[in-house]
């Protein structure tokens, strides 16, 4: 008895968040979308421009494809004349379709590009404390979005992607 109290007290547990997840989980896309449909009013015409204009952006986001690059970005913190952390980064690049190899051609530019971006960031403290919240993440993807633009061009480079950030104290 002292050893099938165990398992079934396990597979309790387990049945309860099996069944805690299930009840708890978030209404599909498709339902949510559908019922902000049908609550919203009758738009007027001039929403109806912007409505499409809004289609017509997301339509051309379809011809973009993302550029993951290959190596991640190492960003050292200083203080007091001494690296007391490091953060990491992965980056990827959102493109037009077709221009995946011009990312790859211009690689060493954009690398040295992001890396000024990255290293001016943590020199004003950008990476200290809540360096995740999406205030401070905006101001980052920004900057680097506007690097992007200015090496591969308006008509190629889109957004800049922040796949994984981690930092490491010592």
């Amino acid at each position: 008895m002292k050893k099938l109290l165990p398992i079934i007290m396990l597979l309790v547990g387990s049945g309860a968040g099996v069944g805690a997840g299930i009840f708890l989980r978030p209404a599909p896309v498709e339902e949510a979308a559908a019922y902000e449909e049908t609550e919203k009013p009758e738009e007027p015409t001039k929403d109806k421009e912007s409505h499409s204009e809004k289609h017509d952006a997301e339509a051309s986001s379809a011809a973009m494809e993302y550029v993951r690059l290959p190596n991640q970005f190492v960003v050292p913190l200083v203080q007091e004349d001494r690296i007391s952390a490091m953060v990491v980064m992965a980056l990827s690049i959102e493109v037009a379709s077709g221009y995946s190899e011009e990312v790859f051609d211009k690689e060493p530019k954009l690398r040295d590009e992001f890396l000024r971006v990255l290293f001016d960031h943590a020199s004003i403290g950008g990476f200290d404390g809540a360096f995740v919240n999406n205030e401070n993440l905006d101001v980052v993807r920004g900057n680097l979005r506007e690097v992007a633009i200015g090496v591969m061009g308006a008509d190629i480079a889109n957004d800049v992607l922040i796949f994984e950030i981690a930092r490491q104290d010592y």
